[in-house]
């Protein structure tokens, strides 16, 4: 099967088809490490020792990942929260989280967010 041909990266260096170029990788963590900087903490955002230990009970709870059922660790808001940290709103919500492991989330998941809040729903 052959092989797709090098690239030219915008900077100029040839890169293999299947890799990154260290500029546009370089340019990545410099664009996160300015969104972080600009970033609640964690327990800011309503992620502290009160969510630690409700996650933790819900987990023991729910141990297997609902998409794909391997071992949770993750407790994911299935509707996004936004910072909506009142008794009421969806953060505390339980019937709002899901197991998720870390590949679920961080990938399928974390897609269909995006594409949801690019197009303005939820």
């Amino acid at each position: 099967m052959p092989s797709k041909p090098p690239r030219i990266c915008a900077c100029g260096k040839r890169v293999s088809a299947t890799q990154r170029c260290e500029c546009q990788i370089n340019r990545e963590r410099e664009r996160k490490a300015r969104h972080d900087a600009n970033r609640p903490t964690a327990s800011q955002r309503g992620y502290g020792t009160k969510w630690r230990a409700a996650r933790a009970t819900f987990l023991e709870q729910n141990p297997t990942c609902l998409r794909c059922g391997a071992p949770a660790t993750i407790v994911d808001h299935i509707i996004p929260h936004r910072g909506d940290l009142t008794k009421r709103g969806l953060f505390w919500n339980r019937r709002n989280w899901q197991p998720l492991c870390k590949p679920c989330h961080d990938g399928a998941k974390q897609r269909a967010e995006r594409r949801e809040h690019l197009r303005g729903v939820g």
